[in-house]
């Protein structure tokens, strides 16, 4: 069974969500016949590269709220991420352009390597005092680096904006298809949708509904026609 999450790394609740999941996968019985599939997508994919700032003054000014505000709102999430066992920076924090690590994560995933850099991210992103934006070029071949990828392999991609560039897009076009404006967004074998951060439990709960209505391969045989086996090939009889 595949498992597709569609998620963005300056997306809190994705890196909260993540989490659940994990722990929702960890105690199900099928969990090693799961494939787990980080997809792309850009919560702004106006935001010029380079282009960064605070967090809690574009919350305050992207919700119209005040920065004391929007400040209770980030502690909130702090808590939310410490009750998963995640640490999670309430000030300081900044945001930026994702692209270039959505398009590391899709050379991440032809190495194998997908899980752990996605994971590193969102710690650099929520856990780090270091800004994952400034400087994001090193630091991110760094991170690269710690998830067991080639340091130089992830610079020249990084070094070429066209790399991996119509995967991300790919990504983000098939989310729109499957009706996804938001993220975390959660496909269990093409068949069952799970939006948000949903709690452990109903991760649990979607994991054994899509395991069960897998439909077993129906065969069309009428018995006769010619096939080869093990054993060799039917021989035509006249």
């Amino acid at each position: 069974m595949r498992v597709e999450i569609w998620s963005d790394i300056a997306c809190p609740w994705c890196y909260v969500g993540k989490a659940r999941f994990e722990k929702a996968l960890a105690a199900f019985p099928h969990r090693d016949g799961v494939e787990v599939v980080h997809r792309s997508f850009e919560l702004d994919p106006t935001r010029a590269k380079g282009d960064s700032g605070l967090v809690i003054p574009m919350l305050a000014q992207k919700y119209g709220m005040t920065e004391g505000q929007a400040q209770a709102a980030e502690r909130n999430l702090g808590e939310n991420a410490a009750s998963e066992g995640l640490a999670y920076l309430t000030e300081g924090r900044d945001h930026g352009n994702t692209f270039d690590m959505h398009r590391l994560l899709h050379f991440a995933k032809e190495q194998g390597r997908q899980d752990e850099l996605v994971g590193l991210l969102y710690r650099a992103n929520f856990a780090d005092e270091r800004s994952v934006f400034a400087d994001a070029d090193e630091y991110l071949i760094s991170l690269a680096a710690e998830a067991g990828l080639d340091a130089d392999e992830a610079r020249a991609v990084l070094a070429d904006p066209a790399r991996y560039a119509d995967d991300v897009r790919a990504d983000e076009r098939e989310a729109a298809e499957l009706g996804a404006n938001g993220v975390p967004f959660f496909v269990l074998d093409r068949k069952y949708g799970v939006s948000g951060a949903q709690p452990a439990e109903v991760f649990a709960q979607a994991l054994e509904q899509a395991w069960g209505s897998r439909s077993p391969l129906q065969v069309i045989d009428s018995g006769d026609a010619e096939a080869c086996g093990p054993d060799g090939c039917a021989v035509p009889q006249n």
